[in-house]
């Protein structure tokens, strides 16, 4: 290709800069495509959320006759009365409970473990008990159904909180270990010697020194276990029958017949049910993704 010398450097010819301008073009169109796809994706996604929040302004016949309509007037009585009539402040406090108690569980136990995991001296063993856990992420859940239900059932803890918070527990363990057990290989060992000279036991180094520095992980893994326990529905209905002791998804699933076809009121309980989640991950989110990658990379 043709160069012009000017003034002791090399000018790139008109072709060259002909072909910059092309590659700049495909560049910008691609990110143009990029960028579109992205806004089509979230039109989808929350596109089904605004309709669920603009129905559950709305009457049953607003619903029924003009669907994809704004409602007349914003009604909020349908909140008043999914809160009041249908127990969803009592479902909600129940589903509060299990998952805040199930989620610290599993933070206790799963940090514990991959810290002994990622720090025994014994390598062979650690590897295997590691992999012991991790085939937990190959069982399918629904395959447990019926031995968890014979064990809490001789465990004396059926139609319990304490069933569904040691089941939770249990689900998201493989999970959570995962988790903390990459990001704690990437934690520099420079750490713990230091608190070694400092006179800290294993204990110690534990609480004072790998917990602070794995705060973005247990965070994570908190998020993670909490909106997965907020949602379950299967094992709440399995395990639970009382209607005083319903969690949140199966609460809204059993509305009495009043309610069955209410799909006003049935619209602003799940609203409800909604707000929790996107608070936690609203505030929380930058902490989600720094624990998701920060063990991805050691050193």
């Amino acid at each position: 290709m043709e160069r012009v010398l000017t003034k002791g450097n090399l000018t790139p010819s008109k072709d060259t800069a002909n072909h910059k301008l092309h590659r700049s073009n495909k560049i910008s169109n691609s990110q143009w495509s990029l960028h579109l796809s992205l806004w089509v994706y979230v039109i989808v996604i929350l596109f089904p959320l605004l309709w669920l929040l603009l129905s559950s302004f709305k009457t049953n016949r607003e619903i029924t006759v003009n669907t994809w309509a704004f409602p007349s007037k914003f009604n909020f009585d349908n909140y008043k009365a999914a809160w009041q009539s249908a127990h969803i402040g009592e479902y909600a406090f129940n589903s509060l409970y299990v998952t805040v108690a199930a989620c610290l569980l599993t933070i206790v136990l799963s940090a514990a473990t991959a810290f002994a995991l990622s720090r025994m001296k014994y390598k062979v063993l650690s590897k295997r008990i590691y992999g012991l856990i991790l085939m937990g992420l190959l069982v399918p859940p629904g395959a447990l159904f019926i031995p968890l239900y014979r064990l809490v059932n001789d465990l004396h803890l059926y139609d319990t909180h304490q069933a569904l918070i040691l089941v939770y527990c249990t689900y998201a363990l493989p999970i959570t270990i995962f988790i903390l057990h990459a990001f704690m290989q990437s934690v520099p060992t420079e750490l713990e010697e230091a608190g070694i000279m400092d006179g800290l036991s294993a204990a110690g180094l534990f609480v004072r020194v790998i917990i602070p520095v794995s705060m973005p992980a247990l965070v994570t893994v908190f998020i993670l276990a909490f909106i997965g326990n907020w949602n379950e529905y299967i094992l709440s209905q399995l395990l639970v029958t009382t209607e005083s002791l319903r969690t949140l998804p199966t609460g809204m699933a059993t509305f009495n017949d009043g309610y069955r076809t209410n799909f006003a009121s049935l619209s602003a309980a799940v609203i409800i049910s909604i707000i929790p989640v996107l608070l936690v991950y609203m505030f929380l989110q930058r902490q989600i993704i720094d624990g998701m990658t920060a063990g991805s990379v050691k050193g």
